[in-house]
């Protein structure tokens, strides 16, 4: 018998495309419906690839970098920690290797951020995030020699439409306070080392590596480079942000921080790229700039029980 009544049709909404993810062979690869993706290897959560919607490239990476575990990865976001080049004398970090054991270590993949599964339906499928961790009980005996204290990384590497975000939360988990350096070591894929233009460093201070490390105040309105250039600015407002640009094509990143108050100024020019065995080609120091995001003037003391956490948001241009 036909009612006039019926009761409506229940509607189902529709669920909007989410990111995929992927972990294979120790590389975990996650793509938005709209095109943007990121790569990043359980070998020090080193990110090596971001790719905007055109699958434009934005890091630099070395032809002959290792990805096999063997040696840290020559370019894309390298993790440095807990100390910043080579380590000081008479410090607990001087039987490290240089930059630390963050970047030559296994890290494990933590899955999906929980804080993006719950988000709503109009924004799920515009951001992903990454976490992944790393502890002193997952270090070589012989590392934890070297640095025995209790400890527990989470670093989160966030795809959005807008941009790259990548943050490091340390946690000192023993009972003893310890002090670390941090340092996001970001390769920046560039067209033209001639034509580049850094931005927002005026009047800071800076350590020039390749004078001796002496201290110098940055006179000019924007960084030029065009000889090898390794600078450790300081003091800078992690809220403004560093502007990569190209005097032929505008700004190409903008990148802002938090916690993080210092930023180096990398690039090995010629006869350093030369010399290093794992950067190719050897005219790659003209594709590339490193633009680093860290905490590596001086130490960072954290307490037992206590936590800290820096990280950088890269903003590419449109």
């Amino acid at each position: 018998m036909d009612r006039s009544k019926k009761p409506a049709a229940i509607g189902v909404t529709a669920t909007p495309p989410q990111p995929t993810i992927s972990l294979a062979n120790n590389v975990v690869q996650a793509t938005l419906p709209s095109g943007e993706s990121v790569t990043v290897h359980l070998y020090g959560a080193t990110v090596t690839s971001w790719k905007t919607a055109s699958g434009a490239e934005q890091l630099w990476l070395s032809e002959a970098a290792a990805l096999d575990g063997s040696k840290p990865i020559r370019g894309g976001i390298p993790v440095v920690f807990p100390v910043f080049g080579p380590p000081p004398a008479n410090h607990a970090t001087s039987s490290l290797p240089q930059h630390g054991f963050a970047r030559n270590s296994l890290w494990e993949f933590l899955g999906k951020s929980s804080s993006e599964s719950t988000a709503s339906s109009t924004t799920a499928d515009n951001a992903v995030k990454l976490d992944f961790g790393l502890s002193s009980s997952m270090l070589s005996n012989d590392t934890k020699s070297k640095w025995p204290y209790e400890f527990g990384l989470v670093y989160s590497v966030t795809l959005s439409r807008e941009g790259l975000g990548t943050s490091l939360q340390v946690r000192n988990q023993g009972s003893e306070n310890f002090e670390f350096q941090v340092l996001l070591h970001t390769y920046l894929a560039i067209e033209d080392i001639s034509t580049i233009q850094i931005k927002s460093l005026q009047g800071k201070s800076y350590i020039d590596k390749v004078l001796n490390a002496t201290e110098h105040t940055e006179t000019a309105t924007t960084l030029q480079i065009a000889s090898e250039t390794d600078r450790v600015y300081k003091g800078l407002d992690p809220a403004v942000p560093i502007v990569v640009s190209s005097a032929s094509n505008g700004d190409l990143f903008s990148i802002t921080r938090e916690g993080l108050t210092d930023a180096v100024i990398w690039n090995p020019w010629i006869e350093k790229a030369k010399g290093m065995g794992d950067f190719s080609p050897d005219d790659g120091y003209k594709k590339m700039v490193c633009v680093e995001a860290g905490a590596v003037s001086s130490w960072t003391a954290l307490e037992a029980g206590e936590s800290w956490e820096g990280g950088q948001f890269i903003r590419p241009s449109a």
